[in-house]
């Protein structure tokens, strides 16, 4: 816990990303303090999965600062820009647990098994105390009776459900989620959104990337719209998908979800 409650969990500042001579993120900044849930919305291309990717440094950044309860992202300082080693990464990333819009599951491993994987090998947990924990979560996602079924015996709504059980059981300081809903039928959305929902409501703080906007606006602390890599608005849910929206950018994109969504 870091000394000022007040203070930001993640600190993101001046961002940049190129891949080649593609600028992804251009100067990106936001703030999520303890037990807030924002949400990243943004046409296709905006940038929003790689700011995800940088948070996680599953992507190196080019330039700026990402700070998790004040401790620098990837990297000893941003401005030496010495990259941590292997053993310092894989501690930080157990702190940002990631949920992917594939699922990304191990075929070869049970619903257990998968959650109580970086259980005993990143927090050093016993068989037997990670099982514990492993079924714990799968009861809280609804899937108890699911403890010992592989992946190909489940569900799209399910193997999401465990990847997110599967997170959560670390005991991340923040999650972070990448279009988990992106890759289900719809019938089965409902089911994943209520999980988050019941994480939010226990506090869990959350940096969200999604289209689902109905949920952005009932879940949401803040949104946050990104456009040609860039943070184009941000603000309250209220303000950021109001009627009244000076940001044309903000306007045309959520012209498309008005009439179905929210």
């Amino acid at each position: 816990m870091s000394a000022n409650a007040n203070a930001a969990l993640l600190d993101v500042r001046d961002v940049s990303k190129a891949f080649g001579t593609v600028e992804v993120l251009r100067a990106v900044s936001l703030e999520v303090k303890r037990g807030e849930v924002v949400s990243v919305i943004g046409p296709s291309g905006s940038g929003k999965t790689t700011l995800l990717r940088c948070v996680n440094f599953l992507e190196s950044y080019d330039s700026g600062s990402i700070r998790i309860d004040g401790k620098e992202v990837g990297y000893r300082e941003a401005a030496t820009r010495q990259r941590r080693s292997e053993r310092d990464l894989a501690a930080m990333r157990a702190e940002t647990g990631m949920v992917f819009q594939s699922f990304n599951l191990f075929p070869h491993l049970t619903a257990a098994g998968n959650i109580m994987l970086g259980l005993r090998k990143v927090r050093g947990k016993s068989d037997a105390e990670a099982r514990q924990i492993a079924e714990h979560w799968l009861g809280r996602v609804g899937l108890a009776h699911k403890a010992d079924s592989l992946p190909a015996e489940l569900s799209g709504g399910q193997q999401q459900r465990v990847g997110i059980a599967r997170a959560v059981a670390m005991e991340p300081k923040i999650l972070l989620l990448d279009e988990i809903t992106s890759a289900l039928d719809p019938e089965l959305v409902g089911e994943v959104l209520a999980v988050v929902r019941s994480l939010a409501e226990d506090g869990m703080t959350m940096l969200m990337v999604t289209h689902e906007m109905a949920f952005a606006r009932d879940a949401s602390s803040r949104i946050v719209f990104m456009a040609d890599g860039s943070v184009s608005a941000a603000g309250p849910p209220a303000e950021i998908l109001g009627a009244e929206i000076e940001n044309e950018r903000l306007r045309n994109f959520l012209a498309r979800f008005r009439a179905s969504h929210f």
